[in-house]
C-alpha cells in the first residue's frame, strides 16, 4: 500500500490564526523528511532553450537533493562532458551547475551544444532536460543603397525592413532621425513582419528620414538601416515636373488619385494558412489599402471569437488569441470596408499541440512486500510517444527488476525490496517538443513518527468547527487514532470527522469540547503520540447597535454600539464611515461605546459602521447619518463696499511709484484693507495680478516696480461682507530695462532614451525677464568625471537634449537667464541623469513558500545594482494558474500582477485557487520598464473545502419516499470524497423534528429516501466533502404526498351547501360594486378637487421625463421581479448558488482592495454562512397547501 507522508505546518499561535488557516493542512506532495534515505531529485536546472549572452560568463543550472547527497555528472551533445580537461569550466561546490570563464578568454559559440545533468547517489540517478545553450546574436544590417521614393498624392505604399535575423529575433520599430518614433494609425501602421504600411499616402507623410530599428533585447542592441526618403506630389506639383522635363507627355488631370475600394497589402490572394501551437498566442493580420482609408473587420465563419482572449491591436488590423487551444482551430475571415466596397480574405487556422501532461508520475514511497504504480500520461498533437528510463538508461536496456511490469503509459510494482529503489524518467514526444518527468520509487521500512508540535493550543468560537492537526510519517502508512483526556477510548465519527490527513475535525465545537486530545500512530514497527489542547471561547456580539439618524447641519450626534464578548478576548472598535475611514477631523471622536461627531456637516451624511474585532471573529452593526439644512436665516442687510476712483501715479522713479486714490462709500460696514493689482500691458496685456495690500485707513502707496514693464494699477475695497468691484484702471507707467536678477525654477536632468540627457526648466515670464532678448545658458558636465562644462545659449524655450550620453550617469546641470541688458546671477547646479535602459538581469533563487491554499509566500535575490541601469522601482511578479490540481474545473485564468516597491526580495501572493497549480516568473523594474523574467517556477496549492452543490431539487414524491436530486459544487477545490445528507421533519408550528444524517458516495448526485412518513414537510441539508472537511450547505424542503383518506376529506368541502352560498353570495357583491363604477364613470366630466389637483400638483411628486431630467412614470428597472425577502422557492425547486470571481479585490474593502509593502492583506477576509440545521426552527416555504387546508377545516 502507498505510503502517505503528511507535511509538518508552520507552528503558529492558536490564538491568532484564523480558522481557515486550519482547512489548508493538506498533503501538497510526497516528500521524505530530509534525515531518511532517499532518491536524488532534481530541484533546479536551466531551461530547455537556454539563450546566453556572449559578454557575460555561461551558468548552467543543475540542483538536487537526496540521502545521501548526490553527485553530479554532464553531458554534451549525447557524450561525457570531462570538465576537468577545461580549464575554463567549474562546477560549484555542492552543486551541479556548471560555470563557464569565458570573461577572460575563450569564446560563447565554443561551448554552444545540448547538455544534460546527472545527479546520482546509491538509491538511483535523476536527469535533468536536454538544455540547448546558445549565445545570443545581433548581426549587423547589410549595405544597401536605397532610391527615394516619389508618390502621388492617395497611392499606397509599403516600406520594406527586412530586419537581419538574430536570436532572439529583434523587436522592430520605426522612428526618425530625433529617435521619435513614427506616428501611426488607421492609414499607417507596422506589420507584424516590420513593414511599414501606407494604405494610401497624404503630403504630410514627406519626410526624409524613415528609419527601421531592430532591437535586440538580449544583448540590449539596437541595429538601424538607411533612412529611407519618401515625397508626396500633389496632382499640380507632378504636371510641374512632367512640363519642365517631358514637354510632349500629357499632363494629369486635376483631381489625386481617384477614391478606389479596398484590396489588401498582406496576406495576398483569397486564402491563406497558418498553424499555431496550444497554449501560444495566436496572431492573425490583414492590412488593407484603399481611398478612402479601409476598417478591418474579424469574424470565425464556423463559431464566434472567444470571449476574454480575444483582442484587437494596431487599429484593429491584427487580431490575437491568447493562450490558444485546438478548440480555436476554423476559418477566421477578416474583412476591409470603405464606401466604395469590401474585401474579404480566410485565413484557416490549425493549432497543433506540444506534448503536455495529463497525469505526471509522482514519487511513490513503499514499504517492503507492498505493491504501487507510476502512471505517466500525457496527450499533444499528433499524440506523443511514451517512453520509460530508469536511472538515465533506457528501460529497455536497464537492469530486470523482478519487482516491476511495465504496461504502456504504466508501470506496476510488486512485492518491492530495498533494491527496488530507483528513479525512473518518463519521456514524451512530439515533433512540436517533450516533457521529462523524474519519479522515484523508495523502498522505506519507518516506525511512526508525529510531525506536529507538541502542545499546540487550539482557540476556537462556540458552534464553528475545531480541525486539530496530527501530521505524521511512517511506512507502512500508520494508523492514527485519536483519544480525548486521559481515560475513554478512540473517538470515533459518529461525532467526530477523522481525516486521512491525520486531522481530527470537530464539526461543531462545543463548551464542552475543551480539553486535551492525543494523537496515537502506530504501524508494525512502532508507534507515537502528541498531544494538543483545544479551548472554545463565546462570540463576539453587538447587543446595542447604532441607529438611524437624521440631524440638522451644524448640531451633533451620537452613535452608541455596545458589544459582548468572551472574558479572555480582548475586542477591538473601529468606526468606518461609507466602509472607509473615519475623516481626519477632530470634530469625530470615539470613546469605548459611542461615536460623536460635532457640527455636523453635509459631506458627514452616509453609512457609519461598528466593527469588533477579535484575534478569532468578528461582529460588525451600521446606521444611516442624514443630514439637513437648519432654518432659513434673515438675508444681510450690510453690502461690499462702493470701488475706489481718481487714481493717480507720483514720484515716478526706475523701481517705484506713489499710487494715491479715493475711498468709495463702505455701506454700513467699515473698510479693512484696500488691494492692489497691476497690469502688464507689454507681456500679459489684460491679466490683473496682486501688487500690494493696505490698511483701510490709507490711501496713498509706495509701490515696489520693476524693470521693462508697462504697469497700470486699480483698487479695491474689502469690508466684513466682501470686496468690492475693482476701480478703473490708472495711467501707464513703462521702466526701464535690466539683466535679469532671478533664473529659471524646476530645472531637471531626465534622459527619455538610454543615450541622451533632456534638461528641463520652467521659463521666466515677460515679467521676470527684466528686458528684451531673454534667453539661456545651458550648462552640463558629468559629476563624477573631471571634464569641463559644456554650454550652449538657447532661445526662450524650455527645454534642451544632450545627445550621445552613456546610460544613466549623474550629470550636474545649471540653466541661466540672460537678455540684452547682460546675465542674470550664477545660478546653482543641480544633479540629473541621463536616460535609463531596460534591466539587464533577473532576479535570481526564485523560492516559492506554500503559505495556505490561498496564499504563498514568493522570495528572490536581489539583481546587481549596475545591472538595473536606471532608477530602481521595484520588483513584478508575473503569476498564472498553469493547471487545476483537481482536472475538473478547468478554466483559463488570466495572468496576474503584483509590484513590490524599492529594493524588497520578497512578497505575499494572495488569492490563489485551492488544489491548483501555478507557475510564475520575477522581474526587476526601473523608470525605463522591466527587465528579462526570471525561470518560471511553479507551485502547488493544496486541497481546500468545497463549496455548496450547485443545485438540489426534490423529484418523484410519494406517500413515502422522495428522491433528491443535485449537481456537484461548482468549485470543489480538491477531491470530493463523500456527500453528506441530514433531513428533518416540519410539523404543522414549523417545528424541527429530530435530524437524521447520511453518507452518500462522492459519484451519486441521486438518492432516494424511503419509509419516511406521509403528509409530512421535511427540510434537507446537502454538503459536499473532500479529505479537509465539509463545504457549505445547501437547503430545501419538500412534503410527501397525501394519503387517499385525507385527500378525501380535503374535496368534500367543496360539495358543502354553505360553502356554495357563501361563494355564491360574494360573486353578487362583485357584481353589484362593477355596475355602480361603471355608471358613475359614464356621467364624464371632473371633481372641483381633481380640477384643484391638476392646477396646483405637488412640484416634487411631478413625473421625471428622461428627455429633460424631469420626473416620469416609474418603472422597475428588474422587470417587476418580486421582492428578494417574500421572494418562493422555484418551482423546479432548484436552488442556484451564484460563481464567485477568482479577484485581489474579493480579499481588500470594497473595490480599493490594498496591499501592505509584502503582498498581504489590508483590511479582513468575511464572508457569511447558512445557519447550521440546529438554529433555526423557520421555513422561507411557503406554508403547506394541505396544512392551510386542515386548518381551514
Amino acid at each position: 500500500m502507498p505510503l502517505h507522508m503528511m507535511l509538518k505546518k508552520k507552528h503558529l499561535s492558536a490564538g491568532r490564526v484564523p480558522l481557515i488557516l486550519f482547512l489548508c493542512q493538506l498533503i501538497s506532495a510526497l516528500d521524505v523528511p530530509l534525515d531518511l534515505v532517499q532518491p536524488p531529485t532534481i530541484t533546479q536546472q536551466s531551461p530547455k532553450d537556454y539563450i546566453i549572452d556572449p559578454r557575460e560568463n555561461i551558468v548552467i543550472q543543475c540542483e538536487a537533493k537526496g540521502k545521501p547527497p548526490p553527485s553530479f555528472s554532464w553531458t554534451r551533445n549525447g557524450t561525457h562532458f570531462d570538465i576537468d580537461k577545461d580549464p575554463l569550466v567549474t562546477m560549484k561546490p555542492g552543486s551541479g551547475t556548471l560555470v563557464i570563464n569565458i570573461m577572460s578568454e575563450g569564446k560563447a559559440e565554443t561551448y554552444e551544444g545540448v547538455y544534460q545533468c546527472t545527479a546520482r547517489n546509491e538509491r538511483g540517478a535523476a536527469i535533468s532536460n536536454n538544455i540547448v545553450v546558445r549565445p545570443s546574436r545581433s548581426p549587423l544590417w547589410t549595405k544597401e543603397r536605397l532610391e527615394p521614393i516619389v508618390l502621388r498624392n492617395g497611392q499606397s505604399l509599403v516600406l520594406p525592413c527586412r530586419p537581419p535575423i538574430g536570436l532572439p529575433p529583434a523587436i522592430i520599430f520605426w522612428m526618425d532621425n530625433s529617435f521619435q518614433r513614427l506616428p501611426q494609425s488607421e492609414r499607417v501602421s507596422q506589420g507584424l513582419n516590420g513593414d511599414l504600411y501606407f494604405s494610401n499616402v497624404l503630403p504630410e507623410d514627406t519626410r526624409e528620414d524613415y528609419i527601421c530599428y531592430a532591437r535586440f533585447n538580449h544583448t540590449q542592441t539596437i541595429q538601424q538601416k538607411q533612412p529611407i526618403s519618401l515625397k508626396v506630389i500633389s496632382v499640380d506639383e507632378l504636371n510641374d515636373t512632367i512640363a519642365a522635363n517631358l514637354s510632349d507627355t500629357e499632363l494629369y488631370g486635376a483631381k489625386s488619385s481617384k477614391e478606389r475600394p479596398p484590396t489588401f497589402l498582406t496576406p495576398e490572394g483569397n486564402e491563406s494558412h497558418k498553424e499555431e501551437l496550444r497554449g501560444n498566442v495566436l496572431s492573425l493580420e490583414c492590412i488593407a489599402e484603399g481611398l478612402p482609408t479601409p476598417i478591418i473587420y474579424w469574424i470565425k465563419e464556423d463559431g464566434t471569437l472567444p470571449v476574454n482572449r480575444t483582442f484587437y491591436r494596431n487599429f484593429r488590423k491584427t487580431l490575437q488569441i491568447i493562450r490558444v487551444s485546438e478548440a480555436d482551430s476554423g476559418n477566421y475571415q477578416c474583412i476591409a470596408k470603405n464606401t466604395l466596397g469590401a474585401v474579404h480574405h480566410t485565413i484557416s487556422v490549425t493549432v497543433k499541440a506540444a506534448p503536455y501532461w495529463i497525469v505526471a508520475p509522482q514519487n511513490l514511497v513503499l514499504s517492503p512486500g507492498e505493491n504501487g504504480t507510476l502512471i505517466c500520461r500525457a496527450n499533444g498533437n499528433p499524440k506523443p510517444r511514451i517512453s520509460w528510463l530508469t536511472n538515465g538508461v533506457p528501460i529497455e536496456i536497464a537492469l530486470d527488476d523482478p519487482s516491476r511490469k511495465i504496461d504502456g503509459d504504466t508501470i506496476i510494482f510488486s512485492n518491492v525490496q530495498e533494491s527496488s529503489s530507483a528513479v525512473y524518467q518518463c519521456n514524451a514526444s512530439n515533433k512540436y517538443g517533450y516533457l521529462l518527468a523524474n519519479a522515484f520509487v523508495n523502498v522505506l521500512a519507518e516506525p511512526p513518527r508525529i510531525l506536529t508540535s507538541a502542545n499546540t493550543l487550539y482557540q476556537v468560537i462556540s458552534n464553528r468547527p475545531a480541525l486539530l492537526d496530527c501530521a505524521f510519517f511512517g511506512s507502512p502508512m500508520p494508523t492514527i487514532e485519536w483519544f480525548k483526556g486521559t481515560k475513554g477510548g478512540a473517538l470515533h465519527e459518529d461525532i467526530y470527522v477523522l481525516h486521512d490527513n491525520g486531522t481530527l475535525e470537530i464539526p461543531v465545537a462545543q463548551k464542552d469540547s475543551t480539553g486535551t486530545y492525543t494523537c496515537v500512530a502506530w504501524n508494525k514497527l512502532g508507534m507515537a503520540k502528541n498531544e494538543v489542547h483545544l479551548e472554545i471561547k463565546d462570540p463576539t456580539r453587538i447587543i446595542k447597535q447604532p441607529e438611524y439618524a437624521v440631524v440638522q447641519r451644524g448640531s451633533k450626534v451620537s452613535f452608541e454600539c455596545k458589544v459582548k464578548h468572551d472574558h479572555t478576548l480582548i475586542p477591538t472598535i473601529m468606526w468606518l464611515k461609507d466602509n472607509g475611514e473615519l475623516p481626519n477631523d477632530e470634530r469625530f471622536s470615539t470613546d469605548k461605546d459611542h461615536l460623536v461627531v460635532s457640527d455636523v456637516k453635509d459631506d458627514d451624511g452616509g453609512t457609519y459602521t461598528c466593527t469588533a474585532n477579535t484575534t478569532l471573529d468578528s461582529a460588525s452593526a451600521s446606521a444611516v447619518l442624514r443630514v439637513v439644512a437648519p432654518p432659513p436665516t434673515p438675508a444681510p442687510i450690510y453690502d461690499v463696499p462702493n470701488p475706489p476712483f481718481d487714481l493717480e501715479l507720483t514720484n515716478q522713479l526706475d523701481k517705484s511709484v506713489q499710487l494715491t486714490w479715493t475711498p468709495g462709500d463702505d455701506n454700513n460696514s467699515p473698510i479693512t484693507k484696500f488691494i492692489i493689482e497691476y497690469e502688464d500691458a507689454m507681456h500679459e496685456a489684460g491679466l490683473w495680478r496682486h501688487q500690494a495690500e493696505v490698511s483701510g485707513t490709507q490711501t496713498t502707496a509706495q509701490l515696489k516696480l520693476s524693470p521693462y514693464v508697462n504697469y497700470s494699477f486699480r483698487v479695491m475695497a474689502e469690508n466684513s461682507i466682501g470686496r468690492s468691484m475693482p476701480s478703473e484702471a490708472s495711467e501707464q507707467y513703462l521702466t526701464k530695462a535690466a539683466e535679469p536678477d532671478q533664473n529659471p525654477t524646476a530645472v531637471e536632468g531626465l534622459g527619455t532614451e538610454p543615450d541622451n540627457l533632456v534638461i528641463t526648466w520652467k521659463p521666466l515670464n515677460g515679467f521676470q525677464s527684466n528686458g528684451p532678448g531673454l534667453q539661456y545658458k545651458v550648462s552640463w558636465r558629468q559629476k563624477d568625471g573631471d571634464d569641463e562644462w559644456t554650454s550652449v545659449v538657447v532661445a526662450n524655450v524650455s527645454k534642451y537634449i544632450v545627445s550621445g550620453t552613456p546610460t544613466f550617469v549623474p550629470y550636474l546641470i545649471k540653466v541661466q537667464a540672460l537678455n540684452d541688458v547682460g546675465f542674470a546671477p550664477e545660478p546653482a547646479a543641480v544633479m540629473g541623469h541621463s536616460g535609463e535602459d531596460l534591466p539587464m538581469v533577473a532576479p535570481g533563487n526564485v523560492r516559492v513558500n506554500v503559505v495556505n491554499s490561498t496564499l504563498a509566500e514568493v522570495h528572490w535575490d536581489p539583481v546587481p545594482p549596475k545591472s538595473v541601469r536606471g532608477h530602481l522601482q521595484g520588483y513584478r511578479i508575473y503569476y498564472w494558474k498553469a493547471q487545476s490540481s483537481s482536472k475538473r474545473n478547468r478554466r483559463h485564468i488570466e495572468k496576474k500582477i503584483l509590484t513590490f516597491q524599492g529594493s524588497k526580495t520578497h512578497g505575499m501572493l494572495p488569492g490563489l485557487q485551492p488544489y491548483s497549480h501555478y507557475a510564475l516568473n520575477v522581474r526587476v523594474v526601473n523608470g525605463k520598464g522591466e527587465g528579462p523574467a526570471s525561470t518560471d517556477r511553479g507551485f502547488h496549492t493544496p486541497e481546500g473545502v468545497p463549496s455548496a452543490p450547485s443545485s438540489l431539487k426534490i423529484v418523484n414524491p410519494t406517500l413515502d419516499s422522495l428522491t433528491l436530486e443535485w449537481d456537484p459544487p461548482s468549485h470543489p477545490n480538491g477531491i470530493l470524497t463523500e456527500y453528506i445528507l441530514k433531513y428533518q421533519p416540519i410539523n404543522s408550528t414549523h417545528e424541527l423534528g429530530p435530524l437524521v444524517d447520511l453518507k452518500i458516495p462522492a459519484n451519486k448526485t441521486r438518492w432516494t429516501l424511503k419509509n419516511l412518513n406521509f403528509s409530512t414537510r421535511y427540510k434537507f441539508y446537502l454538503y459536499a466533502q473532500t479529505s479537509v472537511g465539509s463545504g457549505s450547505q445547501i437547503t430545501e424542503e419538500a412534503i410527501t404526498t397525501v394519503d387517499e383518506a385525507m385527500a378525501s376529506r380535503q374535496v368534500d368541502i367543496a360539495t358543502q351547501g354553505w360553502f356554495i352560498g357563501l361563494m355564491c353570495a360574494v360573486a353578487l357583491l362583485i357584481l353589484i360594486l362593477l355596475i355602480v363604477c361603471f355608471i358613475r364613470r359614464n356621467k364624464g366630466g371632473k371633481y372641483p378637487v381633481k380640477e384643484k389637483e391638476d392646477a396646483h400638483a405637488d412640484p416634487e411628486i411631478q413625473p421625471m421625463k428622461e428627455d429633460d431630467g424631469t420626473f416620469g412614470e416609474y418603472s422597475d428597472a428588474e422587470d417587476h421581479k418580486p421582492l428578494k425577502k417574500g421572494s418562493r422557492t422555484p418551482s423546479d425547486r432548484t436552488v442556484k448558488k451564484e460563481d464567485s470571481d477568482d479577484s485581489l479585490v474579493d480579499y481588500g474593502e470594497g473595490v480599493n482592495g490594498q496591499f501592505n509593502e509584502d503582498g498581504s492583506f489590508i483590511g479582513q477576509y468575511s464572508g457569511k454562512k447558512e445557519k447550521e440545521p440546529a438554529e433555526g426552527n423557520e421555513s422561507s416555504e411557503a406554508p403547506s397547501p394541505v396544512n392551510a387546508m386542515n386548518s381551514f377545516v
